[in-house]
């Protein structure tokens, strides 16, 4: 079987969603949820509302009720069928998220076995066919074929084939039925 790595934040979990959510009601801010959500923080925040956004990403709890992704559980169901289906998370950034991130993983996804769970810096380490992410530098480490998932802090990204939802991850990856 060849082996699909799939990164959880932006990819199978909606996490901007919900710092979208935080930074229109918590922060003071002139932008709508809609320009929030197609915007990378890092362009439109000023840098104290930054830290103050890590802060909170890095507080316990803050994982544990953020969305799946539409579609992202029945396609990854699917594709378990026909690859090995392993998650790499890049969550040494954020140590609380451990613990949030595995209970969060084993609540929506259970069917992808604890040791197919990787909780990494960054994912030059990762052996695998393909690994899709929503971060162009976890892709240009990464020794496989890099698919690049839609998210607002990519969409000028040019150099990786490109999905901007689940149903392209099944039209891409999954048989035709």
């Amino acid at each position: 079987m060849l082996r699909l790595t799939l990164d959880m934040d932006d990819v199978l979990a909606d996490t901007h969603k919900k710092l979208v959510s935080i930074v229109h009601n918590d922060f003071s801010t002139l932008y709508t949820e809609e320009q929030l959500s197609k915007s990378a923080f890092r362009d439109i925040l000023h840098p104290k509302q930054l830290t103050k956004l890590h802060r909170i990403i890095d507080t316990p709890g803050f994982f544990a009720d953020i969305e799946v992704m539409n579609g992202a559980v029945e396609t990854v169901y699917k594709l378990s069928k026909f690859y090995e289906i392993f998650v790499a998370t890049a969550c040494m950034e954020f140590p609380t998220s451990f613990n949030d991130k595995f209970a969060w993983l084993k609540k929506h996804f259970p069917f992808i076995p604890w040791t197919n769970v990787v909780f990494c810096g960054y994912k030059s380490i990762i052996q695998s066919d393909y690994l899709v992410d929503d971060h162009v530098r976890n892709l240009n480490a990464f020794k496989g074929t890099g698919i690049l998932f839609t998210a607002p802090h990519n969409v000028k990204e040019t150099s990786y084939k490109r999905v901007s939802n689940w149903k392209d991850v099944s039209e891409l990856f999954l048989p035709i039925a």
